[in-house]
Parts: C-alpha cells; structure tokens; sequence
C-alpha cells in the first residue's frame, strides 16, 4: 500500500558529544489518524542538539483511514514498544513523548516499564473523554466505517498536518477501550512527566488532564498552558513553547 511521503518515520542518531558525553535517546509518537509529520518538527529540534531521536509510523497511519480501521490499538502499541526497546539497547537513558493518542502510548510504556523511562512528555493526552457519542461506538462501528474527522485543528493558518479526513469507528473504538486499562495502570508511572495542555482544544476534551495527573505516582509534574494553540500544538503557534519546554526538561531529568 502507498504511503503519504509526509509520513515517513524520522530516525536520528544520537551525538553524545552534544549531550555530555551520554546518549539521550527521545521516542515521540504521533497520533490517532495523524503521522510522523505532526512530530516531525519537534523531533528534528531535538535531533539537532545531539539527541537520538525515533518517530515511528504507527500501523494504519500515512495510508488510507480505510487501512487504519483494520488496526487496534495492540498493533500501535507493539510499534511503540519495539521502538522502545531498540532505543534502551542503544542509549544510555530514554525520555517518551506523545501528542494525542501518541500521549496515551507513551503513558502505557511508562506504566509498563517504570524503571526504565528517564521521563515523560505529553502534548494534549488522551485517556477520557466526556463525548456521549463514544458509548455509541460498540453499534456504530458494525453500522458506519467512519465519520468526518476533525482534522487540522491547528490555529495556525495555513499548516497541514497531513491526517485522515474520516475517522474510522472501529480503530478509535478500540482506542477507547484501551483508556480504562491504562487508567487502572496510572499509578505504575512514576518517571517525571512534562504535561502541555492547550488552551482551545477542538479534540481532547478537559476529561483527561485530571484523570492523568490525579492517576499517576509522578512527583516530579510540571504543567505547561499552551494559550496559542489548537490540538496539533507541536505544529501550532506554540510549538517553539513545546521545544524549549522540553529540552528544559529532557536536560534535568538526564543529567
């Protein structure tokens, strides 16, 4: 199957010559309908101040929403983990980030592998949801392939993030089924977290902040209010916010 050139996966080898002498490696993960290009900025900031950097293509992404609709979320997690496990062999200490869905992946890694993550990084999260229409999901999805997304909501004006146009009701289902085990497992994280949340968000309703930063075991939480941006705030008017942000916070919690 074809893949959208813009969702081409971004891998960065790191230069510990930059980083006092240590490899500091950074996974990013995109989102639900989105791909590597909604992260690609970021990473690439990153990449250039010697951090060994991995944007994986998530299964079903940078394709056809049609081909997402076959995958769950166990197949987006297994990218994400094996990418994590490459990323531990390789470097001397790990730091997750995630926008949207990619937020959620990266806190199930967190949970899962406690001793492991150097720190966490989310950009508008998603573990709740306060949408009626998602408990209609388990009829809807055997009824209607998908809805219209809500695509690009970016403030910026003229920014593509290059997602979906549709939505498709079987794979976020199954999106929405992974929050209450993840929520069940909040407590297992423990690695410092970086939380950036915007203001107007047209995707992520205010559901999850509290149901993330009251679950975890973190003492180490800094939040981080992102006035001038929509959901795909890692492309939006506060992306530089995000960056300086967090090598702030990859620099501290590596050291």
């Amino acid at each position: 199957m074809e893949i959208d050139p813009h969702a081409a996966p971004l891998s960065v080898t790191a230069r510990p010559e930059l980083t006092g002498g240590r490899r500091i490696g950074v996974l990013l993960s995109h989102g639900f309908t989105g791909s590597p290009a909604s992260m690609r900025p970021w990473g690439e900031h990153l990449g250039a101040l010697g951090y060994g950097v991995e944007v994986p293509r998530l299964p079903g992404h940078g394709t056809t929403w049609r081909d997402l609709n076959e995958h769950r979320f166990g197949d987006w997690y297994a990218e994400v983990a094996a990418t994590f496990d490459r990323m531990r062999a390789d470097h001397d200490q790990v730091v997750l980030g995630g926008l949207s869905m990619g937020g959620t992946l990266v806190l199930r890694l967190a949970a899962d592998h406690p001793g492991d993550v150097a720190g966490v990084m989310l950009v508008n999260p998603a573990a709740a949801s306060k949408r009626l229409d998602l408990k209609a999901l388990p009829v809807l999805k055997h009824l209607i392939a998908g809805f219209p997304a809500i695509g690009n909501d970016i403030k910026r004006e003229g920014v593509d993030e290059h997602g979906y146009g549709r939505t498709p009701l079987k794979a976020v289902h199954s999106l929405v089924q992974a929050w209450p085990h993840l929520q069940r497992d909040l407590a297992a994280v423990t690695s410092p977290l970086i939380y950036f949340r915007s203001t107007v968000d047209h995707v992520v309703d205010d559901a999850s902040e509290p149901v993330i930063l009251d679950g975890i075991s973190s003492t180490d939480v800094t939040r981080v209010r992102l006035p001038d941006s929509y959901h795909v705030a890692t492309l939006d008017n506060d992306a530089d916010l995000i960056f300086d942000k967090s090598v702030e916070f990859i620099t501290r919690v590596t050291s």
